[in-house]
């Protein structure tokens, strides 16, 4: 998984150079980088979106995905797990939830990252990852700036999710066709709408609870393509 070890190396060295030009910014200038990292979100989630060929796949996903979520409650959970982060890494920001998710969803819902890692799984090289590493480097220092920590934090989800496609690649190579891939990605782009507006502050949605929505994504995009 050498692509995935350089892009959470990339990221992380990004992330902390936007952590520390962010220190060196007044409040005012910190506040316009944050509106605009939510508008470029609100409009990334939007172009995702519009590469959705099954409607249906799209909102069975964000339904099912929101029950799970709201059951399993991960919204506390991660508001939860921020306090203590808050509380034992000083200066974390406000904004740790809301870094972290952004980042993993801007990182990991792409076409070029799920591409990368098969095509590393099934031993075809690793050069999209590489591609891709120096992409995220360069957004992390924009991400980290506006949204503190938790965008370096967000190496953990990407390393388990991008790895673990790399892993089942080399099992299942042939599941992840690209009528699939422009499903999830539909679905994360949704995920990222949301986002974008709560980081305009323009609306409180939990995100987080929705995030089983990829996993659904995955599964209904896969039965609608061989059994509808």
């Amino acid at each position: 998984m050498i692509g995935t070890l350089v892009n959470v190396a990339a990221i992380l060295a990004g992330g902390s150079i936007g952590i520390v030009f962010k220190k060196q910014l007044p409040q005012k200038a910190i506040e316009v980088v944050f509106q605009g990292i939510g508008l470029v979100t609100f409009g990334i989630g939007i172009s995702m979106f519009l590469k959705s060929e099954w409607l249906i796949v799209v909102v069975m996903a964000i339904l099912a995905g929101a029950i799970t979520g709201g059951v399993l409650q991960l919204d506390q959970r991660m508001e939860r797990m921020s306090a203590r982060l808050k509380n034992r890494f000083k200066n974390t920001g406000e904004h740790f939830s809301e870094g972290l998710i952004t980042a993993f969803l801007l990182y990991c819902m792409g076409a070029m990252t799920i591409l990368g890692a098969i095509d590393e799984g099934l031993g075809n090289g690793s050069e999209l990852l590489f591609t891709k590493s120096i992409l995220d480097g360069f957004a992390s220092i924009a991400l980290a700036s506006a949204l503190g920590v938790g965008v370096i934090f967000s190496v953990v989800p990407l390393f388990i999710y991008q790895g673990g496609i790399t892993l089942l690649a080399l099992y299942l190579g042939s599941f992840f066709d690209m009528a699939i891939i422009n499903e999830l990605s539909a679905t994360g782009g949704i995920l990222l709408c949301g986002l974008g507006l709560n980081i305009l502050k323009l609306t409180k949605i939990r995100v987080m609870d929705m995030l089983p929505a990829l996993l659904y994504a995955l599964i209904f995009a896969y039965i609608y393509s061989h059994f509808v």
